[in-house]
């Protein structure tokens, strides 16, 4: 072979290895949009990039993310699911938000949509059933608003005689109606008053605070996004006054909160990348069914009990399903 044909033969594997490392780049994309902030749900999404790689995917060699977070801002996420169609995702990931899947919603019916919600996918509107979703949304429904009477009723075993007790919740969250119909028929069942705080800033969580200590009250917190990425200041002002409150999340519990019971949190986002990576590989939405949260757990933080200087009731950690020592 003369040398002029050996350099042309060279120069073409040369520009082939090129052209074949180019098809390496992920050209699928995956939009995750979210009403909160990422630092206080890195852990979560930690989860949604496992249920992803259980699927067989490769970050960064079969698809990449675009984050859209609108850090507590829900009059964003319109804004910022436009963005992502425009940005040609090939699904769109809302684990964890309620807010952010009726958004991802309303902005694409072709789009598919992979949800994490805690109310009723089909009251919502988001599916048409659980079996048979039928149109280009499914997920998982983590049963959490429901479960605002059986909080009360365990916060009442470790407090047999305190006179009184409130609830926290947002003014616009979309699973503050359902949490506060569930209290009502708890609370009537306890022969009890519950006070109802709405608190969608710091300064009205800080008031609030101040108001239950105040009435030396128990306080329940209901689900809520915001809520969830405040859970470290939450937990810190409960511990400051003294207040023993029950939240919906073990993730409150395991960083000082006195009591919690409700889903797996993290296994939500875990089963919306499991999701996300089956159509991915080429399932439809509606052939995927609901998955619904079918265990909820009890956790108690005995540090926080001795510091609050409260009884744990026997009964009530013979319930646990877990202890903090």
């Amino acid at each position: 072979m003369r040398r002029r044909e050996f350099i042309t033969l060279l120069g073409g594997a040369t520009t082939f290895s090129f052209a074949a490392s180019a098809q390496h780049v992920p050209v699928r994309i995956i939009g995750f949009l979210h009403a909160g902030s990422p630092e206080p749900n890195a852990g979560f999404v930690s989860e949604f990039r496992k249920g992803l790689g259980e699927t067989g995917h490769v970050e960064g060699r079969d698809f990449s993310i675009e984050f859209r977070w609108a850090a507590g801002r829900d009059d964003r996420l319109p804004e910022l699911a436009a963005d992502l169609i425009d940005r040609k995702v090939d699904v769109i990931a809302a684990p964890g938000s309620t807010q952010a899947a009726l958004a991802a919603k309303v902005a694409t019916s072709t789009i598919p949509i992979v949800f994490g919600v805690a109310a009723d996918p089909v009251a919502l509107g988001l599916v048409s059933s659980f079996n048979h979703p039928s149109g280009n949304a499914t997920g998982v429904f983590f049963i959490s608003p429901n479960l605002a009477a059986k909080r009360l009723g365990l916060l009442r075993e470790l407090l047999p005689h305190a006179a009184s007790f409130a609830a926290l919740v947002t003014q616009h969250g979309p699973l503050t109606k359902t949490s506060l119909q569930d209290l009502e028929v708890g609370a009537a069942q306890l022969s009890l008053q519950v006070e109802i705080l709405q608190a969608d800033t710091i300064a009205e969580l800080d008031a609030a605070f101040a108001k239950v200590a105040e009435k030396n009250a128990a306080l329940l917190v209901s689900p809520d996004a915001l809520f969830t990425d405040w859970r470290a200041q939450l937990v810190a002002l409960a511990t400051s006054h003294a207040v023993p409150t029950i939240y919906p999340l073990r993730e409150y519990t395991e960083i000082g909160g006195l009591m919690s019971y409700g889903p797996r949190f993290a296994s939500a986002f875990h089963q919306v990348g499991v999701y996300a990576g089956r159509i991915l590989a080429g399932e439809k939405p509606a052939d995927l069914p609901v998955q619904q949260s079918t265990k909820f757990e009890f956790i108690i933080n005995l540090q926080t009990v001795k510091l609050l200087g409260l009884a744990m009731p026997p009964t009530l950690l013979a319930l646990a399903d877990e202890v903090i020592e």
